[in-house]
């Protein structure tokens, strides 16, 4: 006959107890290895730059952007003129501290616009499956043939540019990409344990995907976000170059590049690059915050 050591330690914790012990252990280790990272710092800094113009750029801007002299390009450095300015007399700086306003609060919208969307489509997608994944699956696989500027082009076209309508369309086109991410993280959780019992339970499905998958999930679709920022903002200056984004008088980086691109060979350079490093900056700097996340999540 067996029997029971009494003298076994008691067990402190229940299972829940560990799990919840063990994730916040976890997020903790997360975000250390997040801030030590390299690319996270080389990130934050450029995107700081950033944030500070789009906040205080009329304030710092050492000209009113919308001011035009007559007197036309001026080369950088010359008459305080840092980088110049335009073909209307226009600094190139001002235009630039006050221009990263517009594209760094659309940006983040189109982003969450994407990501919400994308989120509730895959994860239907991905935990009824059946016909509802085969018939959403194959508009998805559809759509993402297509290339993306040329369907906002056409979009943005027969709806007439806005930054609203931008801000819309370019949310909804990143909606499917977002959703074949999610549908694949909710197939590798739809049979485990924590959902069975959920059945078990006799949760409805709304339940099961709400409060038991999309916690466990949160960390493919947190990086989601952050690359979507960064394909926003070149989506973005891609359709202001062609007319259709963000419109004038708005100093958008877009619209300055597309101004004076063919100036270049006559010598007036400046007027092109400067918009043109200032949006490769900004999305190396959430490309390298992203990359520093995913990192860190799977570390």
């Amino acid at each position: 006959m067996s029997t029971v050591d009494a003298t076994a330690p008691d067990q402190p914790t229940t299972t829940a107890d560990m799990t919840a012990a063990d994730r916040r252990s976890a997020r903790t280790e997360t975000l250390r290895s997040f801030l030590r990272n390299p690319s996270t710092i080389i990130g934050m800094v450029i995107l700081t730059v950033w944030i500070i113009c789009a906040i205080f750029g009329e304030s710092l801007a050492p000209y009113d952007p919308y001011v035009q002299d007559f007197d036309g390009h001026i080369p950088p450095g010359v008459d305080g003129h840092l980088l110049g300015t335009d073909r209307l007399g226009r600094d190139v700086l001002s235009r630039l501290m006050v221009g990263a306003r517009d594209v760094l609060i659309a940006a983040p919208i189109c982003a969450a616009i994407g990501v919400g969307f994308g989120t509730l489509l895959g994860l239907i997608m991905g935990y009824y499956r059946g016909i509802t994944d085969d018939v959403l699956s194959r508009f998805v696989e559809a759509f993402l043939s297509l290339p993306i500027a040329l369907v906002g082009l056409l979009a943005i076209a027969a709806l007439g540019p806005s930054t609203v309508t931008v801000v819309i369309i370019v949310g909804l086109l990143f909606t499917p990409i977002v959703a074949r991410t999610v549908r694949a993280a909710v197939l590798a959780e739809r049979e485990n344990d924590y959902v069975q019992s959920a059945k078990l339970r006799g949760e409805n499905g709304v339940y099961i995907m709400g409060l038991e998958i999309l916690p466990n999930i949160t960390g493919p679709i947190v990086v989601e976000f952050t690359v979507r920022i960064g394909y926003a903002i070149f989506t973005i200056a891609t359709l202001s170059f062609l007319g259709v984004g963000i419109q004038p008088p708005t100093p958008d980086w877009g619209l300055m590049v597309a101004d004076e691109y063919q100036l270049i060979i006559g010598g007036y350079w400046w007027v092109t690059v400067a918009p043109a490093v200032a949006i490769a900056s900004l999305v190396i700097s959430v490309n390298l915050l992203a990359d520093a996340l995913q990192e860190a999540m799977e570390s």
